[in-house]
């Protein structure tokens, strides 16, 4: 246990100084230039009237709230996946959760038009739990289907099969490019007050994930050892999921859905921190707000001026590694 701690307290030392350089950099630097002095003045002293004030915050500070907190919900929600259900490939993006918000949403608009932000949001949470609960009830229905690479494999299926009904559907009633906003991750577009709105609700989510992390801890050692031990498995699995709803469902809420940050991020702070989830999970939410807002800063100049999705940048990152897991691992399960 001697080497996770150590990692740890330089973990705890370097990730908020490297979250404070990436906010003051994405606040800094945008299509319009706007002096150091100017942005420090509209922060401190906003007026409404000064255009650079408005640019500041109706653009910058809502779009670097919003990639901070979804990246830390998605990373949070992708280290809970992993441990309970002892998948090394799982996350929300894979497993069909955020796919099934997206869906949820697109009903939505198409079939309650008019429906508040708050209300939205529960739409969401429930799509969330949908797609996870469609995959794994299909995945346990199939021959060896909960194991890594063929669950990973159904998750995918299901995930573009509810997706590419969603857009039909969107489609057909004329509303696809309203629609195109949530599917491509509208971070450029997120207004405060629906930070105002998600942002408590998905902090309930990672508080439920940070009390229920001893438990997944427990959980991940597998089903038998964890009822010897006294776990309600069946309990802490309908707790985890809750919260892997609350979490994915205020994230597509905010900004859309946004693939592999919580695939990438937990198997990094693992590595890292060892096996306790009640380190894992309050690190994967640091490290996933350092990583989303490093890919959405990146994204900004790939093709400067114009922007490029900042999902594009994660699914760079994203896809190549998650090769290399199936490489490395294949089908074994995740151990603990």
């Amino acid at each position: 246990m001697k080497h996770p701690y150590r990692h740890f307290t330089v973990f705890s030392t370097i990730m908020p100084i490297l979250i404070i350089i990436v906010t003051i950099v994405s606040i800094s630097f945008g299509t319009k230039p706007i002096p150091g002095n100017t942005i420090v003045e509209a922060i401190l002293h906003f007026d409404k009237e000064n255009v650079d004030h408005q640019i500041i915050w109706s653009g910058r500070i809502p779009r670097v709230l919003a990639v901070l907190f979804v990246g830390a919900f998605l990373a949070a929600a992708g280290a809970i996946m992993q441990g309970v259900t002892r998948n090394f490939l799982a996350s929300p993006s894979i497993m069909g959760v955020t796919d099934g918000s997206a869906f949820f949403i697109t009903m939505a608009f198409v079939f309650l038009p008019g429906l508040s932000s708050f209300q939205l949001v529960l739409i969401s949470m429930l799509g969330s739990l949908f797609g996870g609960a469609l995959v794994f009830g299909f995945a346990s229905i199939i021959k060896n289907g909960l194991s890594p690479v063929r669950l990973a494999i159904i998750g995918t299926v299901i995930g573009t099969f509810i997706s590419s009904i969603g857009t039909a559907i969107a489609m057909y009633h004329q509303i696809s490019q309203t629609i195109t906003m949530w599917y491509n991750s509208k971070v450029h577009t997120v207004e405060m007050e629906l930070i105002y709105l998600c942002v408590p609700i998905g902090l309930i989510g990672l508080a439920l994930a940070i009390l229920i992390s001893r438990a997944v801890t427990i959980t991940a050692l597998g089903e038998e050892v964890a009822v010897s031990l006294g776990q309600k498995t069946r309990t802490v699995k309908v707790l985890s999921m809750l919260a892997v709803a609350i979490l994915t469902g205020t994230a597509v809420a905010l900004v859309g859905k946004i693939a592999f940050v919580g695939l990438v991020v937990p198997h990094i702070v693992r590595m890292l921190m060892g096996v306790d989830y009640r380190m894992i999970i309050p690190c994967s939410a640091v490290l996933g707000a350092f990583f989303l807002s490093a890919c959405d800063l990146i994204s900004r100049y790939v093709n400067f001026p114009f922007e490029t999705p900042v999902g594009v940048v994660t699914a760079l990152i994203g896809v190549p590694f998650f090769l290399y897991l199936i490489r490395r691992k294949g089908g074994e399960k995740y151990a603990a």
